[in-house]
């Protein structure tokens, strides 16, 4: 009783005297935000908190994206950091409270008489003990209180790194998806070009048998027919490569991808609405940088209370007695309660070299959150940028397609005439096939400006892809 009293007395004690901790308190720095994003289109709708994918139409990706979120090893290994740093905010939090322990000991000595002066005969003597102690480290500087806003500051960083790792993921798939499908389009298109080929050089060869066609015009074509067949292993090998990496995020081993829709039956997503201020809550990587340099602040204080006294209070319950069964009766009860102060005289700059230390750290963390934050306003205007201009490229390009197309035909039929040699229809075609292929990419890239544009932008949709993955972070990595 006279221990727990002790305890409750220096627990009112502590409270009244430790209003406050030495160290600088977080403000958040005052940043350069601009009014709103240059490239921002007027279109743009409200659509940063729900799952962007799911505009693609295609049950397929949805799908994958949902399966790489449950699978991903990557998103689990992130999870299991977050549960470390909730473990280590548990270990600061720890020492807020009063450390009880016990200890027990049993000894049984025998001496003989020779051994002890004006004695007889031989001694035996038999001593036991048990004793419950308590320990207590008064916070009365604030050094345990920001070693654990410290520690609840990392863990709110790891967890934001987490939330990044499934913002990259859900990006990765889907760019990964998209550049399949349009290398299953190039396939396509080479298979189709390759087969128009091989029937111009079978008739061409026809027409050198019978004395219609020069060698020359065999050799064309079949340089016209090698060419296009030369396309196709290559785009084969990067299916495979690409349906390997989709795996891999997927969480499985590599195989084959199931497909849905061609990328030009797909629908092209909305522009999320947003503006610069509202980033500092929106992307992982930014909350992340900040938390850093709230637990770079919390540290300078930790440092500061070293050059303060530390006061503990320690108190002792138990028995001790020479016969085990006395030794929980009254006679045999032993106590003790006291206190210490424990404070630095001379270091030889120690305590000033951590506080600097401390400080440069804090200095560092402004800096790279100051850089992160102006990163990801470069990452928005470019992403919204290369959106406009990819879609702009894709009309051009299905322009050029267009008239190519009408060039080949042209071409042949004023060759069938006589009127312009095969070089002509050859040259033609030969700017058509690579422009098709060209066709293919610049339609996926469509897509994938605006999954970037999703990614820049971050938003709520982190959040819902959080709630299908495995395991999300620990109730405590809640913001305060």
């Amino acid at each position: 009783m006279k221990l727990a009293r002790l305890l409750a007395n220096g627990a009112a004690a502590a409270i009244a005297l430790a209003a406050c901790a030495v160290g600088p308190d977080y403000r958040r720095p005052t940043l350069d935000v601009p009014a709103a994003y240059e490239y921002m289109p007027k279109a743009a709708a409200n659509t940063v908190n729900t799952e962007w994918w799911q505009q693609f139409g295609d049950p397929v990706l949805d799908q994958l994206i949902a399966e790489a979120l449950a699978n991903n090893r990557t998103v689990k290994q992130a999870a299991a950091s977050v549960q470390q740093a909730a473990a280590v905010l548990t270990e600061a939090k720890s020492q807020f409270y009063p450390q009880a322990g016990y200890e027990g000991s049993g000894a049984r000595e025998h001496i003989t008489a020779d051994a002890l002066p004006r004695a007889t005969t031989s001694r035996t003597f038999s001593s036991y003990s048990v004793i419950a102690s308590a320990s207590w480290e008064i916070d009365l500087w604030g050094r345990i209180r920001r070693q654990t806003e410290a520690a609840q500051a990392e863990l709110l960083a790891t967890d934001d790194a987490r939330r990044g790792v499934i913002l990259s993921l859900v990006g990765e798939v889907a760019n990964n998806y998209l550049t399949l499908r349009a290398l299953d389009e190039q396939l396509d298109v080479s298979r189709k070009t390759l087969a128009t080929y091989a029937e111009s050089l079978k008739i061409f060869e026809l027409q050198f048998k019978y004395g219609f066609a020069s060698q020359m015009n065999v050799a064309q074509a079949q340089s016209q027919y090698q060419t296009a067949a030369a396309q196709i292993p290559a785009i084969e090998q990067q299916i495979v490569t690409t349906e390997n990496a989709l795996c891999v995020l997927l969480g499985r081993n590599p195989g084959r991808i199931e497909r849905g829709k061609a990328v030009a039956e797909m629908t092209l997503p909305a522009t999320p609405e947003g503006l610069p201020s509202q980033l500092l809550e929106r992307r992982p990587d930014v909350m992340q940088a900040e938390q850093q340099l709230v637990a770079a602040n919390a540290q300078i204080g930790a440092a500061k209370a070293l050059y303060f006294p530390t006061i503990s209070l320690t108190g002792a319950l138990g028995g001790s007695s020479g016969d085990l069964s006395e030794l929980m009766k009254n006679p045999a009860r032993v106590w003790n309660y006291g206190g210490s102060l424990v404070g630095p005289l001379f270091t030889g700059g120690a305590i000033t070299a951590q506080l600097r230390q401390a400080e440069a750290v804090e200095q560092s963390a402004l800096y790279g959150y100051e850089q992160t934050v102006q990163s990801a306003f470069a990452d928005v205007e470019n992403a919204l940028i290369a959106q406009q201009k990819t879609v702009q490229k894709l009309e051009a390009q299905k322009g050029l397609v267009d008239a190519l197309s009408e060039y080949s035909r042209l071409a042949r039929l004023q060759y069938r005439g006589g009127y312009v040699p095969f070089s002509t229809v050859l040259q033609a075609d030969q700017q058509l096939f690579p422009a098709q292929l060209t066709l293919a990419q610049y339609r996926a890239q469509v897509f994938s400006a605006a999954v970037s544009v999703y990614q820049a932008l971050g938003g709520g949709w982190i959040t819902i892809a959080d709630g299908m993955t495995a395991s999300s972070g620990p109730t405590a990595a809640k913001r305060p």
